[in-house]
């Protein structure tokens, strides 16, 4: 099990925006990923050294952003001002996952504009709304990733998330830093009614120096 990408969410009208700017902070362009036809979301991807990737990801006018986990999720984002929307880590034993939380995973499909196909298995979206600091998981179907597409300059050094780390540790049963060394978590101790724990900010290295994206 690895570290596979960090989720970002815009408003479709503010996409184009976001990724330009992220995209001149990490000194990597960004490629249009498609449409998600099973959740009502579209992406755009930029690669990262060490097989990882980032994506920013927008809600379509579809009725899936209403009815699926990941529809929803991105779509309450959207609505909430867009940011960080959560990490996700890969295995190649997902029905280890399954067993854990007592359902199957579902198919995910990106369908490129070149029109060859992403598909993959994912599940834990439903824990990652409840609980902002957990991840969700993927096991990549088709041998091509996003990381592939595009010529990579920046890696992650740091996702620093504001939770418990023993809730993350319980998920994996071993601490926080065995799972992945670049989580970092810091305690809140907020006390208002609309704080949400999940990522807070994203550093990436790029020639020698670090960029904070919040």
């Amino acid at each position: 099990m690895r570290l596979d990408h960090v989720s970002y969410v815009a408003s479709h009208d503010q996409i184009s925006d976001v990724v330009n700017r992220i995209g001149s902070q990490i000194g990597t362009a960004f490629v249009d990923g498609g449409i998600h036809p099973k959740f009502g979301t579209r992406n755009f991807t930029a690669p990262l050294l060490n097989g990882q990737y980032i994506e920013v990801v927008c809600p379509l006018d579809h009725p899936a952003t209403e009815t699926t986990p990941f529809g929803i999720a991105v779509r309450k984002k959207a609505t909430e001002g867009g940011g960080w929307l959560t990490w996700v880590m890969s295995t190649k034993k997902i029905s280890e996952i399954e067993n854990q939380l007592g359902r199957e995973a579902i198919t995910g499909l990106r369908i490129k504009p070149n029109g060859s196909k992403l598909e993959w298995k994912q599940i834990g979206v439903i824990e990652s709304i409840e609980d902002g600091e957990k991840p969700f998981f993927i096991e990549w179907i088709t041998g091509e990733h996003p990381s592939m597409d595009g010529v990579p300059a920046a890696k992650m050094s740091k996702i620093i998330i504001s939770g418990d780390s023993q809730i993350i540790s319980n998920m994996f049963n071993k601490p926080i830093l065995e799972i992945s060394p670049l989580l970092e978590i810091s305690s809140n101790n907020a006390e208002t009614e609309d704080f949400q724990n999940g990522i807070m900010s994203v550093n990436f290295a790029i020639n020698g120096t670090t960029i904070s994206i919040s």
